[in-house]
């Protein structure tokens, strides 16, 4: 693939890292990673691309469009009085980014249908327009099974392919839900589960990071994790 998309079920579930350790996990490969609306962030402050780039290694990372308040796309271009940002313009930048290199992660904002512009276009929009397959991150503990098969089936829907699950924040000690979901998640996204990056793992040192990312994903993701290492 050499467009990929990054979702997730909600907010502050673990994307950027989780979208870090799939650029660290490929490695002799040219990487760019495509934030199209950072949210909640003023001018010059450190923003999701930036954090892959620190984390990844040398990626390029790629911003269109900032808004100060943490809201939703759409609703903060409009509060901040600057155009929003369409599904066109994305899927644009991300087709122009995969002339040159060889994996193009597009990381969205929020979940999967949260409206980028006045007219309700979202990152499934996007993900249509460039023939892209998705990647869904996930929670690991309780609520994540609902939230993950409305996420998918909205993918199927569409007919956008789902590229797999990885769980955005696995913790150290993990209670019957999260143990469980290991063998549940798969069963109601109708997709693999690709990996369970740990909690915490963005606070990692990079080095450290780039070296552990690819034991916690799976191997269509370029690492070597399995569920049974949960």
């Amino acid at each position: 693939m050499t467009i990929l998309v990054v979702t997730g079920t909600g907010t502050e579930i673990g994307k950027t890292v989780v979208t870090a350790a799939v650029a660290a996990a490929a490695r002799g490969r040219s990487v760019a990673v495509l934030k199209p609306a950072q949210t909640g962030l003023l001018p010059g402050e450190h923003g999701d691309a930036a954090e892959v780039a620190r984390l990844a290694g040398e990626v390029t990372a790629v911003e269109l469009a900032r808004y100060p308040d943490p809201l939703a796309p759409a609703t903060a271009a409009r509060r901040a009085g600057l155009p929003p940002l369409g599904p066109r313009e994305v899927a644009d930048a991300a087709l122009k980014l995969a002339t040159d290199h060889d994996l193009v992660l597009v990381e969205g904002a929020g979940g999967l249908l949260v409206r980028f512009d006045a007219v309700g276009g979202t990152l499934a929009d996007a993900a249509l327009m460039m023939g892209a397959p998705v990647l869904v991150v996930a929670p690991a503990g309780l609520g994540t099974l609902n939230s993950t098969a409305l996420t998918t089936e909205a993918l199927r829907a569409r007919r956008l392919e789902c590229a797999g699950v990885v769980i955005g924040s696995w913790p150290a000690e993990p209670g019957l839900d999260a143990r469980c979901n290991l063998v549940d998640l798969p069963e109601v996204a109708g997709a693999p589960l690709l990996g369970a990056v740990p909690q915490g793992a963005g606070r990692l040192a990079p080095a450290a990071f780039r070296e552990a990312a690819p034991s916690w994903l799976a191997p269509p993701l370029g690492g070597s994790w399995g569920p049974a290492q949960g």
